[in-house]
């Protein structure tokens, strides 16, 4: 039996794969309380921002500015938002011409490439310009994901109202047509839940980018990359598509015994943090019940709770229960949104999170560099080719 391959290592270090309870940095800005199931930006819960009525605006201040705003600062800061949501004639043309080749959200990322490349001081790396350009990609997302949606359908893309809301003027831009508003105010209620949730693997993304001093637009490219995957952001669309595979409830049983035998990942179950119920999927649940019964998908409802039923008997001791995205893309398609842009929702939200922690890193920035463990060879005899 040979001898095992020392690991090559300088220095004490405990070794998990994924860089699991690795601390990369300091943040006063979220807390996921893992064990007792609680999400917490800048001291608030996230029940407290989604029942307070400021809307995501309010959320989107207080992570980039560190403090709720009072009424004529929120005020204030919508009516700035509302004046950066709309995008050039040249971000238009690239919607229209990729929104049909591939997902949106590779859409999404030409799109804020071409916004970087439109922005003369895009390599202008300090705080206050990537603020600046924070505030306009917070704009200016929700109007590139909506322009994404029509020209999908070849509907004309419509242009930003700066008179309402952005969770309203996001959905009319993607519809066509005024939401009711308590479509508007459960849209709010998303973009607050999953604007920022600790270092994910998007943030970690855009931050270990930015790092580099690169531009922000890269920065957050980089995030909307990580974010694509169905490890992340993508596990809203791939829980769906499972319950629409299901299709009827009484079918729920022998597809899970099914998915069991064959040791298939159930999407929208567990967390690497959360070990307790998560939070997000706390408040949505009862928005799935009355969305889907409204729209008349009450059936993807019911296989949802059947199904999570039976995964907690059989993993909740483990710590396994329903994430966010199990509950998410049940409201999403009852609101008629397609299910390839649930995670373009997702970045429609989570910019504010992004461009948050990049400028909280930014003053003090280090270079993330971490190391690998060597577990290969020390002392191979190079052989010249012709003797190979």
């Amino acid at each position: 039996m040979s001898e095992e391959k020392p690991r090559q290592f300088v220095g004490k270090a405990e070794f998990k794969k994924g860089l699991e309870g690795a601390i990369t940095n300091e943040s006063s800005i979220s807390y996921v309380d893992g064990v007792n199931g609680k999400l917490i930006y800048r001291g608030y819960s996230i029940d407290d921002l989604c029942a307070g009525g400021g809307g995501y605006e309010e959320t989107a201040y207080l992570l980039l500015n560190g403090s709720l705003p009072k009424k004529a600062e929120l005020d204030t800061f919508k009516a700035d938002l509302a004046a950066r949501r709309s995008i050039p004639d040249d971000v238009k043309n690239v919607i229209n011409h990729s929104a049909k080749l591939g997902h949106p959200m590779s859409t999404l990322r030409t799109a804020v490439s071409m916004l970087g490349s439109l922005n003369p001081k895009e390599f202008e790396v300090t705080v206050e310009n990537n603020y600046d350009i924070a505030l306009s990609l917070t704009a200016q997302i929700p109007t590139i994901v909506a322009a994404t949606q029509r020209a999908r359908k070849d509907e004309p893309i419509l242009d930003p109202d700066p008179s309402i809301g952005l969770s309203e003027d996001f959905l009319r831009m993607m519809t066509g047509e005024m939401p009711e508003a308590r479509t508007a105010e459960v849209m709010d209620m998303a973009l607050i839940m999953h604007a920022e949730h600790g270092m994910n693997a998007s943030t970690f993304s855009a931050m270990v980018t930015n790092s580099s001093l690169t531009d922000l637009y890269s920065s957050i490219i980089a995030g909307i990359g990580s974010l694509k995957g169905p490890l992340h952001g993508g596990a809203n669309e791939m829980t769906l598509r499972t319950f629409m595979e299901i299709g009827d409830p009484d079918s729920t049983d022998q597809w899970f015994a099914d998915a069991k035998a064959k040791k298939i990942k159930v999407m929208g179950f567990g967390h690497r943090v959360y070990k307790a119920y998560d939070p997000r999927a706390v408040l949505f649940d009862p928005i799935a019940k009355e969305f889907s019964e409204r729209a008349g998908t009450g059936n993807l409802y019911e296989i949802s709770k059947k199904l999570e039923a039976l995964v907690v008997a059989d993993l909740g001791g483990r710590g396994i229960f329903p994430n966010v995205d199990f509950f998410s893309g049940i409201i999403y398609n009852a609101m008629g949104i397609d299910t390839d842009m649930f995670t373009p929702i997702f970045a429609v939200a989570r910019i504010s999170g992004w461009t948050a922690r990049i400028l909280e890193y930014l003053p003090d920035n280090r270079l993330f560099r971490p190391r690998a463990v060597y577990i290969g060879d020390l002392e191979s005899s190079y052989t010249p080719i012709e003797d190979r």
